[in-house]
């Protein structure tokens, strides 16, 4: 009966390991159709049709439900389906949705594009960034780009790949996919302006329960992979720090790492928003700096993979399907 279960086993890591690969060998080629330019259009739609009028908590939350539990029960049920036909097909698509939900390339990507570009002019530099920041670049300085194109690289790694990663051990490829609903939602609807609030309140409160453990195990893996274990005490300090629950945790481990400071005043649909310092030491940033925090978020990615497959290896609660 071993060879059952190793066989079972192997039907559970090759997938991941296939779509793990894939992606930090092409990350997310452009021009390619992805679920989450979908997921964007389902949500345009629905915000557009029900946040109006009365109720609107009520119509977001519902929405919202709506679509995350959508994209499981789909997901699922097409694994299912295919999986009628021959394993290898089903595990064919979770391979792929392991592609397309990962991003650990394309982020390390975006984030080197951003301090090439403010290297060439601060106007590239802040065109550049709001391809993957949603505050106002329109008058950031060069330090100010810099800065913030880091504490993305430090946020994204959680929830551009940890998270998804964490989700996949514990239900498969439709708890991915689900994560991914979750995570456009937010970054959509998870807004505290007039148009948002009452509407995207829910979203971003499941964004924030879905991203409490990952973002934890992302700083501290973090500090471990980079040999800062001894810096725990620091991001326990400015973790909490931060507005959301969640994204201080990573941005604080970077902040350790490097020994600088983020956060400050930023500016989201014109309205100034006030942020927490996260750490003392205010300094410019070189690319030398880019390049050990690629480097830490590139030994933290490979960890957590590892630690996926262990996982999987032992049985651990995961849905294949």
């Amino acid at each position: 009966m071993l060879w059952i279960y190793h066989s079972v086993a192997l039907l559970r890591i090759i997938p991941f390991i296939g779509g793990w690969m894939a992606d930090r060998l092409v990350g997310d080629p452009e021009g390619w159709p992805h679920p989450v330019a979908l997921f964007g259009k389902l949500i345009s739609a629905g915000e557009r049709a029900f946040n109006k009028g009365s109720n609107r908590y009520l119509k977001g939350s519902l929405f919202s439900f709506a679509l995350i539990t959508g994209v499981f029960l789909i997901c699922h049920g097409l694994l299912v389906f295919t999986l009628l036909f021959h394993p290898h097909i089903e595990a064919l698509l979770v391979g792929i949705g392991v592609f397309y939900c990962l991003a650990g390339k394309t982020l390390i990507r975006e984030v080197q594009g951003v301090f090439e570009a403010a290297g060439r002019s601060v106007e590239e530099g802040r065109e550049r960034l709001s391809r993957i920041v949603g505050r106002d670049t329109s008058n950031l300085s060069s330090h100010e780009i810099k800065t913030a194109a880091l504490e993305s690289l430090a946020e994204n790694l959680s929830d551009g790949v940890v998270a998804p990663m964490f989700w996949f051990a514990l239900l498969g490829l439709p708890g991915m996919m689900a994560y991914k609903m979750i995570n456009t939602l937010d970054s959509m609807i998870g807004y505290k302006t007039d148009r948002y609030y009452e509407f995207g309140q829910t979203a971003a409160k499941i964004d924030d329960l879905a991203n409490y453990i990952p973002a934890r195990l992302t700083a501290y893996l973090m500090l471990f992979v980079s040999g800062n274990w001894d810096k725990r005490g620091f991001v326990r300090r400015f973790g909490p720090a931060h507005e959301s629950p969640n994204a201080g945790y990573p941005e604080a481990a970077l902040a350790a790492i490097l020994d600088c400071r983020f956060g400050g005043t930023h500016h989201y649909f014109g309205r100034p928003v006030e942020k927490p310092y996260i750490g003392v030491n205010e300094r410019p940033f070189s690319w030398n700096d880019l390049q050990h925090a690629i480097q830490v978020n590139t030994n933290t990615e490979l960890i957590m993979g590892i630690l996926v497959i262990l996982l999987l290896l032992t049985g651990f609660p995961y849905i294949s399907i």
